[in-house]
């Protein structure tokens, strides 16, 4: 087992990608490779950077990239306002990848705080 696997928030990050997947396979076709491609590839981040960046050697790097994880947070949320004003997302499911990236959001924040006080 890797140490990031242990991380209660790379494991919620894993279901807010499956969550993002779940809303997104009701998109329009022809948002394949926009707002779809973009959702999906944001969310994935996130657990790709905690896991990159649990392997730096410093506790700056690691925080930089939880950083970069943030931002993709950010970044589903910023998509998932305009997928629901575009009509793509239910105000449930709008309601719930809200609900999911201000978790994660705080999450991320609270380990990136608890790695820059250990370093």
């Amino acid at each position: 087992m890797f140490g990031f696997e242990r991380l209660d928030v790379w494991k919620k990050s894993i279901d807010f990608a499956d969550l993002v997947y779940r809303v997104t396979r009701a998109f329009p076709e022809d948002e394949r490779f926009g707002l779809t491609s973009q959702m999906r590839r944001a969310a994935v981040s996130v657990s790709s950077n905690i896991a990159e960046g649990s392997a730096r050697f410093s506790k700056a790097d690691f925080a930089r990239f939880l950083e970069i994880a943030t931002g993709s947070v950010f970044e589903v949320v910023s998509q998932s306002f305009i997928s629901h004003r575009q009509g793509f997302l239910t105000e449930a499911d709008f309601a719930a990848l809200y609900a999911a990236a201000e978790e994660q959001g705080r999450m991320l924040s609270g380990l990136r705080k608890s790695v820059l006080d250990a370093a």
